[in-house]
């Protein structure tokens, strides 16, 4: 079963969704969350995300497992039609951008925009502008990213953004038969859930390495892997993370 794609909106349509109480704007966002959810349903992730870029008004897209972001390649990216260099360039700045952000400063960016400028030695599709738009959001467990290259000059609402990016996540947990990168969650073994715990209590690696019975080296891999995993860069964070998710 194909998805009908939205026919192009033009610069009118697209000022007609952008005002929800306009008939016509009603009645084409109504048409788009219909074709969204019948995408997603079908485990169309990538069409749903076409559409969903079309709504926005953006000429590409790529959506971001966030939390994978600073591993090595490109494993991190879920679906996208950005051209691979300009993809392969994007992971270097979306992971200089990750490792500068705090925990609380990710909390406290989701569903808003972020606008990054491109590196000035990749080149951009003709019409887009070097100016990225981020939206992170979660589903689960799972940080994830709407990352849009807007045309030139094109500005959307605070308002639109917000809703695209609930939209996205709409979309990711509705997908059944998403892609396995957007789909699994790093579970943690019991010894790493049984160090997360001794963390939590206040021990050192020295006093759970006493409670373990095992090397002080092994209780810092255990907890360097559950870093890792949970994508937390301090044992406050990964404490944080496990206290959040009722893994502690």
């Amino acid at each position: 079963m194909n998805v009908e794609l939205l026919e192009p909106l033009g610069d009118q349509g697209i000022r007609n969704l952008a005002v929800a109480d306009r008939p016509n704007g009603q009645r084409l966002r109504d048409q788009m969350i219909k074709q969204l959810s019948a995408a997603a349903s079908m485990g169309n992730l990538r069409a749903a995300m076409r559409i969903l870029a079309d709504y926005a008004g953006a000429s590409h897209y790529l959506l971001a497992r966030y939390d994978l972001i600073q591993e090595q390649g490109l494993d991190f990216v879920v679906t996208a039609d950005w051209p691979f260099d300009l993809a392969r360039s994007l992971s270097r700045s979306l992971s200089d951008s990750c490792s500068r952000a705090t925990e609380l400063e990710k909390c406290m960016g989701m569903l808003q925009a972020k606008f990054v400028l491109l590196p000035n030695d990749v080149d951009v599709p003709i019409g887009s502008s070097r100016q990225y738009c981020s939206i992170m959001f979660n589903v689960g467990r799972t940080r994830l990213a709407l990352v849009m290259l807007l045309p030139e000059g094109f500005v959307i609402s605070p308002d639109r953004h917000r809703d695209v990016g609930l939209l996205a996540a709409y979309c990711v947990s509705l997908s059944s038969g998403r892609s396995q990168k957007a789909d699994r969650d790093f579970e943690l073994t019991e010894r790493e859930l049984e160090c997360l715990f001794w963390i939590a209590e206040g021990k050192t690696s020295d006093e759970i390495a006493t409670i373990l019975g095992i090397s002080r080296n092994t209780i810092n891999n255990y907890i360097t892997s559950v870093m890792r995993k949970t994508a937390t860069k301090t044992r406050s964070e990964a404490i944080a993370y496990a206290v959040r998710n009722n893994l502690v």
